[in-house]
């Protein structure tokens, strides 16, 4: 009994637990179908109520039922809704965008006068104009695609297609599939005779003309083939003939070479002890010539160039032993001359004109990478003895030899080697001859010294641009420039221009004498005005002035506003002073205007008239105006002084003009100061302050010399460079 009590609690207790968990099961589901009913309510009609809390804050704010949100009513008409997917499924399974999401764009767009369309829409929109596209290529929707028909080549199309192709009359009837009636093909008869009923193996007959076809086109193929190959075979044996024939011909032709070339041996044996040379070159040259007429063009030129070169070798090496090329600057070029194709000569520069600096095949082709034979025997044999006469026997003072010979050669010179003679060995006798110059040494009758434009000038259409360039630091124009500014800063102003500056002035540049000029002689000019001329009406020495004058009125020297310039810096200060002393002191009005009058006229007319002049002029006719105008009893109080400046250089004292004398005079006290004389530690300063270089005083003496030392060096450190001294002057 107890036993059955307990089993009848423990079956109540799970039927009580039973029982709960299907209510509990109820309710939930009771619950998600009320959860489901609420949010279809709530988004069929999203309407609130106009009496919360919310919709009484939202309509203080602004907001009216039925517009969006914002001042302007643009704003969402409804709250964002959730658009929920399957649990486990990924994006792009549902639709993305609820139907509310895309009228709010819609909506939005509208504002902004737009048309947006649904990317749904223009996916079916793309998707009908492609299926558009697709039919209107097939013809139509109702068109439908047709097989192509096999077209096949008759017999008489395949013998046209295969040249030299001739197909059976056996297989043409087969192939074409011609005649009325059924006929059947044997091994040994052909075609057999008509047949009145229907034979079985029509099919066959079919196979077996359709395989005699394909057999006959593969035939006519490889037909096609072969024919090629023929054509081909024939070519290339034609080709091997005429290279054959080819060969031939230039083995006669070497023939002949080998005897022509044993020829010129013979001939250079039996008349090798002739002591007339023009002879043996006259036999040699004329043989040549007809050698070069025979197989020029026809056998390779560097084989001729070598038997050439090989036959006139030893007769150019004898001429060359004994050769004096001043005297002598002919020689055996008629002859070479003559042979300038079989020698292979590229002259330098054509017809008898000499290379000059704008040559391009000096500065623009290319080197090959070896000497012809020719040049070879021009270098080992020509260049020796001519380098030797320019260097130890050519006077560069007398260059008309030297010229008449290059004139001569140059049409069978090589470039290099007219080019090693115009731009190494002319240029440093010249170089060296004006190195030697004494620029402030006047010419005489019984020194006489060659002047620079001598040798020069008749060079300089033939020197290259590094030797004629003024801002080159070696070269021909870098010695002639440290020459002429050691004339301008050494030579004697009283002295007048020397002659060699008037003959200079054709070969220099008129911007390289300008810089010259105004860098090293007016600086010098301008400082003997204004130390040794003193202005002095009643003995008036015109010496320094005229000396003054004297340098700047060649056609070569200043311009005449610089020489106007100049005066108005170094003379007016003293005149208009001279002027304003005269006029203080009882003056003689009659004897100012002639001394005034006289002035003028000491002027070269085209400085006189000179716009800077003439306003000093004016102004010193203005003082005396106004000093006429003031009166004798207030001109020395009332007449103001000179706007110039004091006079240069300022004088301790001044003397009062004295009036015992007939119309005062102003007489100025000054030290006559000579120039300072050059010395050769101011010119190789100089020299080193035109290059960029310190000079720099080391403050020892030389042990061997007891001379100081100096150190010349390109460092800013003051470090490097070279230690001399200095020895003797210039």
């Amino acid at each position: 009994m107890a036993h059955f009590s307990m089993n009848s609690q423990m079956n109540s207790r799970v039927d009580e637990e039973a029982s709960s968990d299907s209510d509990h099961r109820h309710k939930r589901r009771k619950m998600n179908h009320n959860v489901k009913q609420t949010a279809a309510a709530s988004s069929a009609s999203p309407a609130a109520n106009p009496n919360s809390f919310a919709a009484k804050m939202m309509a203080k704010m602004g907001y009216v039922e039925g517009q969006g949100l914002g001042a302007t009513g643009r704003g969402r008409l409804a709250p964002v809704e959730t658009q929920l997917r399957p649990t486990g499924v990924g994006l792009g399974t549902v639709r993305e965008k609820t139907k509310q999401a895309k009228e709010e764009e819609r909506r939005e767009a509208a504002f902004r006068g737009e048309i947006l369309e649904d990317s749904e829409e223009e996916e079916k929109k793309r998707r009908k104009e492609l299926r558009k596209k697709k039919m209107s290529a097939a013809g139509g929707a109702a068109s439908t695609p047709t097989k192509r028909k096999t077209k096949y080549r008759t017999a008489a199309e395949i013998e046209a297609g295969a040249e030299g192709l001739q197909v059976p009359n056996v297989l043409k009837s087969i192939i074409d599939a011609t005649g009325t009636e059924t006929k059947l093909l044997t091994s040994t008869a052909g075609l057999m005779a008509t047949q009145n009923r229907m034979i079985s193996g029509e099919t066959e007959a079919a196979k077996i003309a359709r395989k005699a076809r394909r057999e006959v086109e593969a035939f006519a193929e490889e037909w096609n083939t072969v024919s090629e190959q023929k054509k081909f075979c024939e070519l290339e044996e034609s080709q091997y003939v005429q290279e054959m024939d080819e060969l031939d011909e230039n083995s006669r032709g070497l023939t002949k070479v080998i005897e022509a070339i044993q020829d010129l041996q013979s001939t250079a044996a039996e008349d090798w002890g002739i002591p007339n040379d023009a002879t043996l070159w006259k036999k040699v040259t004329k043989k040549l010539e007809r050698l070069e007429s025979d197989y020029v063009g026809k056998l390779d030129i560097t084989t001729l160039q070598e038997v050439a070169v090989a036959a006139i070798h030893p007769l150019f090496k004898t001429a060359m032993h004994d050769w004096r090329p001043l005297e002598d600057p002919v020689s055996v070029t008629p002859y070479l001359t003559r042979l300038l194709r079989l020698l292979g000569i590229q002259p330098a520069s054509s017809g008898t004109d000499l290379v000059t600096q704008s040559d391009p095949q000096i500065y623009s082709s290319r080197p090959s990478k070896s000497t012809t034979p020719y040049e070879t025997m021009l270098y080992t044999l020509f260049l020796p003895p001519l380098r030797s006469a320019i260097t130890n026997d050519w006077d560069p003072n007398n260059p008309s030899l030297l010229l008449s010979l290059i004139q001569i050669w140059s049409p069978i010179l090589p470039a290099f080697i007219l080019a090693g003679l115009t731009h190494n060995l002319i240029p440093t006798r010249l170089t060296n001859l004006l190195a030697a110059w004494k620029s402030s040494k006047q010419p005489s009758s019984k020194h006489p010294q060659p002047q620079p434009h001598s040798y020069i000038f008749p060079w300089l259409p033939h020197l290259p641009p590094d030797q004629l360039s003024p801002s080159s630091p070696t070269g021909l124009f870098a010695t002639l420039k440290e020459k002429l500014k050691s004339l301008f800063q050494s030579y004697p102003l009283t002295s007048g221009p020397p002659s060699t500056l008037t003959s200079l002035f054709p070969i220099l540049p008129p911007s390289f004498l300008k810089e010259m000029l105004n860098r090293h002689l007016l600086p010098r000019l301008a400082t003997h005005l204004s130390h040794n001329f003193l202005i002095d009406p009643s003995d008036q020495v015109l010496t320094p002035f005229t000396a003054v004058l004297a340098w700047t009125t060649p056609s070569w020297s200043f311009s005449t506003t610089t020489t106007a310039h100049l005066m108005q810096a170094e003379f007016f200060p003293k005149w208009h002073h001279v002027l304003y002393l005269w006029l203080t002191n009882s003056p003689n009005t009659q004897e100012i205007s002639e001394w005034f009058q006289w002035w003028k006229e000491q002027f070269p007319e085209p400085l006189r008239d000179h716009e800077i002049m003439a306003k000093e002029w004016t102004k010193g006719l203005e003082t005396i105006n106004l000093a006429l105008d003031l009166g004798p009893e207030n001109v020395a109080e009332q007449l103001p002084p000179p706007e110039a400046g004091p006079v240069r250089p300022l004088l301790p004292s001044q003397s009062t003009p004295s009036s015992k004398r007939t119309g005062a005079t102003a007489k100025t006290t000054t030290t006559t100061v000579d120039d300072e004389p050059i010395t050769f530690r101011s010119v190789v300063e100089s020299w080193c302050a035109d290059n960029s270089l310190l000079f720099i005083p080391l403050r020892e003496a030389d042990p061997a010399t007891g001379y100081p030392l100096f150190r010349i060096t390109a460092s800013a450190s003051g470090k490097g460079g070279v230690v001399v001294y200095l020895k003797g002057d210039v």
